[in-house]
């Protein structure tokens, strides 16, 4: 973790999921692709046939793979938030809160005018780990704005 940020968080499960089953779908495409020539089928296949089936396996598995991307960093210069395609830094002014709300899969930080953004890194699916990342997360962000709200506050002389 870098010493820019006070916290990091990633999913648990999803990785492990999304790498497996990246895994095996270049498997597949690839024993697919290999045995295309074994019987005969009337349909004349190549040998570009069979790497063009690979290929899309691996392609397949690349998108599969962007599940394992999410992550969530909190820090004096605000939120960044990474999901499967994108990154974005909210600074603290932007910040409003962070919520769960019931039956979501995943967290989503709370901007200005009812506005939100889906934190992926945090997921129902592991339970205890995200119940524990939210209660983090929220004193981080709490710690934050209380420091962002009384600089903005005048000062009397």
């Amino acid at each position: 973790m870098s010493g820019d940020w006070d916290l990091e968080v990633k999913p648990h499960l999803t990785p492990i999921f999304a790498w497996g089953a990246a895994v095996i779908i270049v498997v597949a495409h690839v024993a697919v692709g290999a045995l295309l020539k074994v019987g005969s089928s009337g349909v004349v296949f190549r040998t570009a046939d069979q790497v063009a089936i690979a290929l899309v396996g691996v392609v397949i598995a690349c998108f599969v793979t962007l599940f394992a991307r999410p992550r969530l960093r909190v820090g004096p210069s605000g939120v960044a938030v990474r999901n499967l395609f994108g990154y974005r830094l909210f600074p603290w002014t932007e910040v409003v809160d962070v919520s769960f709300h019931e039956g979501a899969r995943w967290a989503r930080l709370d901007l200005p005018d009812d506005e939100y953004v889906p934190v992926m890194a945090i997921q129902a699916v592991d339970k205890g780990h995200a119940v524990e990342s939210m209660d983090t997360v929220r004193a981080l962000i709490t710690r934050y704005l209380d420091d962002v709200n009384s600089q903005e506050r005048p000062r009397r002389p």
